[in-house]
Protein backbone atom coordinates (compact mmCIF):
# COMPACT_ATOMS: atom_id res chain seq x y z
CA UNK A 1 0.00 0.00 0.00
CA UNK A 2 2.60 2.50 0.89
CA UNK A 3 4.30 2.38 -2.58
CA UNK A 4 0.70 2.33 -4.41
CA UNK A 5 0.20 5.97 -2.50
CA UNK A 6 3.11 6.98 -3.21
CA UNK A 7 3.04 6.28 -6.89
CA UNK A 8 -0.78 8.46 -6.94
CA UNK A 9 0.24 10.88 -4.80
CA UNK A 10 3.34 11.71 -7.28
CA UNK A 11 0.84 11.41 -10.29
CA UNK A 12 -1.96 13.92 -8.77
CA UNK A 13 0.38 16.62 -8.06
CA UNK A 14 1.68 16.57 -11.53
CA UNK A 15 -1.68 16.50 -12.38
CA UNK A 16 -2.27 19.43 -9.80
CA UNK A 17 -0.09 21.33 -12.07
CA UNK A 18 -2.06 21.76 -14.93
CA UNK A 19 -5.48 22.58 -12.13
CA UNK A 20 -2.91 25.62 -10.82
CA UNK A 21 -1.97 26.70 -13.61
CA UNK A 22 -5.52 27.38 -14.94
CA UNK A 23 -6.92 28.21 -12.00
CA UNK A 24 -6.60 32.34 -12.61
CA UNK A 25 -9.27 33.87 -14.98
CA UNK A 26 -6.10 35.96 -16.67
CA UNK A 27 -4.12 32.55 -17.30
CA UNK A 28 -7.18 31.33 -18.96
CA UNK A 29 -7.46 34.45 -21.04
CA UNK A 30 -3.98 34.25 -22.13
CA UNK A 31 -4.05 30.46 -22.95
CA UNK A 32 -7.47 32.04 -25.74
CA UNK A 33 -4.87 34.47 -26.64
CA UNK A 34 -2.15 32.25 -27.62
CA UNK A 35 -4.64 30.04 -29.41
CA UNK A 36 -4.14 32.61 -32.38
CA UNK A 37 -0.55 32.55 -32.71
CA UNK A 38 2.25 33.73 -30.93
CA UNK A 39 2.71 36.81 -28.96
CA UNK A 40 5.22 39.02 -27.02
CA UNK A 41 4.76 40.04 -23.27
CA UNK A 42 3.06 43.78 -24.05
CA UNK A 43 1.27 42.19 -26.88
CA UNK A 44 -0.62 39.64 -24.52
CA UNK A 45 -0.46 42.62 -21.60
CA UNK A 46 -2.35 45.57 -24.03
CA UNK A 47 -4.86 42.37 -25.48
CA UNK A 48 -5.66 41.29 -21.53
CA UNK A 49 -5.64 44.70 -20.44
CA UNK A 50 -3.30 43.32 -17.40
CA UNK A 51 0.01 44.91 -16.82
CA UNK A 52 3.49 43.76 -17.96
CA UNK A 53 5.01 42.77 -14.69
CA UNK A 54 1.38 40.83 -13.83
CA UNK A 55 1.12 38.89 -17.51
CA UNK A 56 4.77 38.17 -16.57
CA UNK A 57 4.17 36.39 -13.47
CA UNK A 58 1.32 34.71 -15.41
CA UNK A 59 3.08 33.34 -17.87
CA UNK A 60 5.89 31.70 -15.73
CA UNK A 61 3.37 29.87 -14.20
CA UNK A 62 1.68 28.88 -17.46
CA UNK A 63 5.41 27.82 -19.00
CA UNK A 64 5.95 25.93 -15.96
CA UNK A 65 3.30 23.69 -15.85
CA UNK A 66 4.45 23.48 -20.00
CA UNK A 67 1.18 24.74 -21.41
CA UNK A 68 3.77 27.42 -22.87
CA UNK A 69 6.66 27.71 -24.65
CA UNK A 70 9.12 30.79 -25.72
CA UNK A 71 11.52 31.82 -28.20
CA UNK A 72 13.47 35.07 -28.45
CA UNK A 73 14.08 37.04 -31.30
CA UNK A 74 16.17 39.92 -30.47
CA UNK A 75 15.10 41.59 -27.39
CA UNK A 76 11.61 40.63 -27.93
CA UNK A 77 10.67 37.01 -26.50
CA UNK A 78 7.51 35.48 -28.26
CA UNK A 79 5.18 33.50 -25.92
CA UNK A 80 3.05 30.47 -27.68
CA UNK A 81 1.25 27.51 -26.70
CA UNK A 82 3.19 24.13 -25.80
CA UNK A 83 1.23 21.94 -28.40
CA UNK A 84 -2.04 21.55 -30.05
CA UNK A 85 -3.75 19.65 -27.22
CA UNK A 86 -3.50 22.41 -25.12
CA UNK A 87 -5.59 24.26 -27.30
CA UNK A 88 -7.98 21.68 -27.45
CA UNK A 89 -8.33 21.58 -23.54
CA UNK A 90 -8.80 25.22 -23.24
CA UNK A 91 -11.58 24.77 -26.05
CA UNK A 92 -12.71 21.72 -23.84
CA UNK A 93 -12.90 23.47 -20.87
CA UNK A 94 -14.79 26.07 -22.40
CA UNK A 95 -17.63 23.62 -23.62
CA UNK A 96 -17.30 21.89 -19.82
CA UNK A 97 -18.24 25.33 -18.34
CA UNK A 98 -21.09 26.48 -20.77
CA UNK A 99 -22.71 23.47 -20.10
CA UNK A 100 -22.37 22.69 -16.58
CA UNK A 101 -22.38 26.41 -14.95
CA UNK A 102 -25.77 28.34 -15.55
CA UNK A 103 -23.26 31.55 -15.36
CA UNK A 104 -21.91 30.51 -18.17
CA UNK A 105 -24.76 30.49 -20.30
CA UNK A 106 -26.03 33.75 -18.92
CA UNK A 107 -23.04 35.80 -19.39
CA UNK A 108 -22.41 34.32 -23.18
CA UNK A 109 -26.16 34.92 -23.53
CA UNK A 110 -25.93 39.02 -22.27
CA UNK A 111 -23.15 40.09 -24.29
CA UNK A 112 -22.73 37.76 -27.40
CA UNK A 113 -26.28 36.14 -28.16
CA UNK A 114 -28.57 38.78 -27.81
CA UNK A 115 -26.85 40.92 -29.71
CA UNK A 116 -27.31 38.43 -32.63
CA UNK A 117 -30.94 37.15 -33.49
CA UNK A 118 -29.56 35.03 -36.41
CA UNK A 119 -28.04 31.38 -35.56
CA UNK A 120 -23.93 31.83 -36.21
CA UNK A 121 -22.75 29.58 -39.47
CA UNK A 122 -20.91 26.90 -38.35
CA UNK A 123 -17.37 25.96 -39.99
CA UNK A 124 -18.91 23.19 -42.05
CA UNK A 125 -21.40 25.87 -43.47
CA UNK A 126 -19.00 28.29 -43.28
CA UNK A 127 -16.70 25.94 -45.95
CA UNK A 128 -19.01 24.44 -47.93
CA UNK A 129 -20.63 28.60 -49.15
CA UNK A 130 -16.83 29.59 -49.33
CA UNK A 131 -16.45 26.48 -51.63
CA UNK A 132 -19.71 27.40 -53.83
CA UNK A 133 -18.48 31.70 -54.06
CA UNK A 134 -21.58 33.20 -52.74
CA UNK A 135 -20.15 34.50 -49.00
CA UNK A 136 -17.41 37.25 -48.36
CA UNK A 137 -15.66 36.27 -45.16
CA UNK A 138 -13.96 38.68 -43.40
CA UNK A 139 -11.34 38.34 -40.62
CA UNK A 140 -11.91 40.97 -37.72
CA UNK A 141 -8.98 39.97 -35.55
CA UNK A 142 -5.83 42.37 -35.20
CA UNK A 143 -3.89 42.37 -38.45
CA UNK A 144 -1.37 40.61 -36.47
CA UNK A 145 -3.48 37.86 -35.54
CA UNK A 146 -4.41 37.34 -39.31
CA UNK A 147 -0.66 37.69 -40.70
CA UNK A 148 -0.23 35.01 -38.20
CA UNK A 149 -3.02 32.54 -39.78
CA UNK A 150 -6.34 32.58 -41.41
CA UNK A 151 -8.87 31.39 -43.53
CA UNK A 152 -7.57 31.34 -46.83
CA UNK A 153 -9.70 34.15 -48.93
CA UNK A 154 -11.03 36.25 -46.04
CA UNK A 155 -10.11 40.20 -45.71
CA UNK A 156 -8.90 41.30 -43.22
CA UNK A 157 -10.70 44.60 -41.74
CA UNK A 158 -10.12 44.55 -37.50
CA UNK A 159 -13.42 45.35 -36.21
CA UNK A 160 -11.63 48.84 -35.11
CA UNK A 161 -11.23 49.75 -39.05
CA UNK A 162 -14.65 48.75 -39.83
CA UNK A 163 -15.96 52.35 -40.72
CA UNK A 164 -13.46 53.98 -42.59
CA UNK A 165 -13.43 50.71 -44.84
CA UNK A 166 -16.87 49.72 -45.11
CA UNK A 167 -16.70 50.34 -49.03
CA UNK A 168 -13.93 47.66 -49.44
CA UNK A 169 -16.92 44.87 -48.77
CA UNK A 170 -19.53 43.86 -51.27
CA UNK A 171 -23.25 44.25 -50.45
CA UNK A 172 -24.05 41.52 -53.08
CA UNK A 173 -23.26 39.28 -51.06
CA UNK A 174 -23.49 37.74 -47.67
CA UNK A 175 -21.02 38.51 -45.23
CA UNK A 176 -19.82 35.95 -42.74
CA UNK A 177 -17.34 37.69 -40.00
CA UNK A 178 -15.05 35.21 -37.67
CA UNK A 179 -12.58 36.29 -35.19
CA UNK A 180 -10.89 34.47 -32.05
CA UNK A 181 -13.71 31.71 -30.83
CA UNK A 182 -17.13 31.19 -29.65
CA UNK A 183 -16.30 34.34 -26.57
CA UNK A 184 -14.82 36.92 -29.17
CA UNK A 185 -17.25 39.96 -29.60
CA UNK A 186 -15.45 41.43 -32.18
CA UNK A 187 -17.40 39.35 -34.63
CA UNK A 188 -20.71 39.98 -33.04
CA UNK A 189 -19.52 44.04 -33.39
CA UNK A 190 -18.99 43.64 -36.94
CA UNK A 191 -22.68 42.21 -37.54
CA UNK A 192 -24.13 44.38 -36.39
CA UNK A 193 -22.41 47.70 -37.58
CA UNK A 194 -23.19 45.39 -40.96
CA UNK A 195 -26.12 45.14 -40.43
CA UNK A 196 -27.09 48.65 -39.87
CA UNK A 197 -25.50 49.75 -42.92
CA UNK A 198 -27.63 47.73 -45.10
CA UNK A 199 -25.20 44.39 -45.39
CA UNK A 200 -26.50 40.90 -44.90
CA UNK A 201 -24.41 39.69 -42.38
CA UNK A 202 -23.55 36.74 -40.10
CA UNK A 203 -20.85 35.64 -37.67
CA UNK A 204 -19.73 32.02 -36.94
CA UNK A 205 -19.79 29.95 -33.87
CA UNK A 206 -16.62 29.25 -33.84
CA UNK A 207 -12.93 31.31 -34.34
CA UNK A 208 -9.73 30.84 -36.42
CA UNK A 209 -8.05 28.24 -34.06
CA UNK A 210 -11.68 25.90 -34.28
CA UNK A 211 -10.91 26.09 -38.20
CA UNK A 212 -7.13 25.26 -37.70
CA UNK A 213 -7.84 22.41 -35.58
CA UNK A 214 -10.22 20.93 -37.78
CA UNK A 215 -7.63 20.36 -40.48
CA UNK A 216 -8.88 23.01 -43.04
CA UNK A 217 -6.27 24.70 -45.29
CA UNK A 218 -4.76 27.73 -43.64
CA UNK A 219 -2.74 30.79 -45.15
CA UNK A 220 0.06 33.43 -43.59
CA UNK A 221 1.42 36.35 -43.62
CA UNK A 222 -0.69 38.69 -46.63
CA UNK A 223 -1.71 35.74 -48.81
CA UNK A 224 -5.46 35.22 -49.61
Amino acid sequence: MPAHREFKDALYAQFARIGHAVASPKRIELLDLLSQGEKTVEQLAEQSATAIKNTSAHLRVLRHARLVETRRDGAYVYYRLGADEVFRFVRDLQALGRGRLAEVEQVARLYIDERDELEPVTIKELRRRMRDGDVTVIDVRPEGEYQAGHIPGALTIPVAQLKRRLAEIPKNREVVAYCRGPYCVFSAEAVGFLRKHGYRARRTNEGFPHWRASGLPIASGSDR
